[in-house]
């Protein structure tokens, strides 16, 4: 079996960017870093749900199909999954009751899979004759003539997206500015390369993660991090039959879960990396803040498109 370092449990998380946080202490009669920073991060954008999240995905799903049927095409929305098959597991989850009934999502990766195969998007752009092709083409994202946009990514360096067309037109809809949102974005998404060696070498973390080893270990499992955990599930799906190999998955992700919840792994963790996040605000706290502004923006104009998935 191929070991991961543990570099790669953070790596790969996928939790939000986090804005509370707390600083030094100060003499002099002077409000302590602590205070000064709960007071600020009172006043921040708070963070969304993964529900909300969802729902912003579901309505810019919704307005393309609506721009496209302006234009004189069909188009399908994607699959929506239910609530409950659609949330994020994150970096580690201390969920037993999910991880008892879904084990580590192999299935529900395996049905959001056919339902991408299945796109009746493909079937009908295929269907169509070249020069409605193109027109397609052109009336969702303009090809490679939609207008480019650029953002400076934490770290150095920059990406570009090239996109117009319904799908453009939807993002302006939920975000209002698209450059603003492109670069938040591309920022808030890009720390974890500042922030992650920080975590690694945080004591209480590195702690947390051995004492979920040590528990692992008396359940049976001698794996030094979740994410070899989950690798060593998904190679069990590659040697087993479909129901042993499921039935061993969501027993691994019970005791996986089970030790998460029982060592406190998930909560200090995603502590630490408050802390660390924190650490970058002063350079990159405005991105932050308009990264969440934005999302919260997006979320008020999606809540008139679609309904929650239940």
């Amino acid at each position: 079996m191929k070991r991961m370092g543990a570099a790669a449990l953070v790596v790969t998380a996928a939790l939000g960017v986090v804005t509370a946080g707390c600083g030094p202490q100060e003499q002099d009669g002077k409000p302590s870093g602590t205070d000064r920073g709960t007071s600020a991060a009172s006043t921040r954008p708070r963070e969304l749900t993964d529900a909300e999240q969802l729902r912003i995905a579901d309505a810019q799903q919704r307005l393309i199909k609506r721009c496209m049927a302006r234009k004189g095409f069909d188009f399908w929305e994607a699959e929506r999954l239910s609530l409950e098959e659609s949330r994020t597991l994150g970096w580690v989850t201390d969920d037993v009751a999910w991880a008892d009934k879904h084990g580590y999502g192999s299935r529900i990766d395996a049905k959001h899979e056919r339902a991408r195969l299945t796109n009746r998007n493909v079937a009908y752009r295929a269907g169509l004759s070249v020069e409605r092709r193109a027109a397609y083409d052109r009336a969702l994202d303009e090809g490679i003539d939609a207008p480019v946009i650029t953002a400076e990514v934490p770290g150095g360096g920059t990406v570009s997206k090239r996109v117009g067309g319904c799908v453009a037109e939807a993002e302006k809809h939920l975000y209002g500015d698209r450059v603003a949102w492109f670069r938040a974005e591309k920022t808030a998404m890009g720390l974890q390369p500042l922030y992650v060696p920080q975590v690694m070498a945080d004591k209480r973390f590195a702690a947390a993660l051995a004492s979920w080893s040590q528990c692992m270990a008396r359940s049976g499992h001698t794996y030094r991090t979740p994410q070899e955990a989950r690798q060593a599930a998904v190679e069990l799906g590659l040697k087993a039959g479909p129901g042993k190999a499921f039935a061993a998955e969501r027993k691994l992700a019970v005791a996986d879960a089970t030790c998460v919840k029982n060592t406190s792994l998930r909560s200090i963790g995603n502590e630490r990396e408050t802390h660390y996040v924190n650490k970058l605000r002063d350079r990159y706290g405005s991105d932050l803040d308009t990264y969440a502004r934005l999302q919260l923006q997006a979320l008020a104009r999606a809540k008139k498109v679609v309904e929650p998935r239940t």
